[in-house]
């Protein structure tokens, strides 16, 4: 799988480093043909994102954050592989929203990852999801995703 740049570039976005852990975990596990991605945070160089979705946030505002938490997951994938040509399949994305109790539009949130990874790596970047309203998240950050992607050990 290969990452359209363009998109990025048009965006006026880019993947990150890696970040280090803020807690006792890995950021990844690798077992067999699966990576497993801890919680990765509205927190990037570029940008970043602290506050609630239906208080001080708006819909677009975590559409953002959500598109933040996913680089922040790229940059671990691309850390654990080398790059993204291994990659096989998304699997999943689950994302946490810090939200109010009344806010509904946690999916509307989430579509700002999933929306931004298919325009990165085409159609075949579509997976299944869980968009969860909770009532914060480490730091107050927005919004916090973690991923199941495949890859093929043999492009390793």
């Amino acid at each position: 799988m290969q990452l359209n740049q363009a998109v990025l570039d048009k965006k006026g976005l880019q993947i990150p480093e890696a970040p280090a852990p803020v807690g006792s975990y890995v950021q990844c596990v690798r077992t067999g043909n699966l990576l497993h991605l801890s919680g990765g945070i509205s927190v990037t160089p570029q940008f970043s994102c602290y506050g609630k979705l239906g208080g001080d946030l708006s819909v677009e505002q975590g559409q953002r954050a959500a598109a933040a938490a996913l680089l922040n997951r790229l940059a671990v994938i691309q850390a654990e592989l080398g790059s993204f040509a291994p990659l096989r399949r998304f699997v999943a994305v689950n994302g946490f929203v810090n939200c109010t109790p009344d806010f509904t539009d946690q999916a509307k949130v989430l579509n700002g990852a999933s929306d931004l990874l298919v325009e990165l790596f085409g159609p075949q970047a579509a997976h299944s999801r869980s968009a969860v309203g909770v009532a914060s998240l480490p730091l107050g950050v927005a919004v916090e995703i973690n991923m199941i992607v495949e890859f093929d050990p043999a492009q390793l």
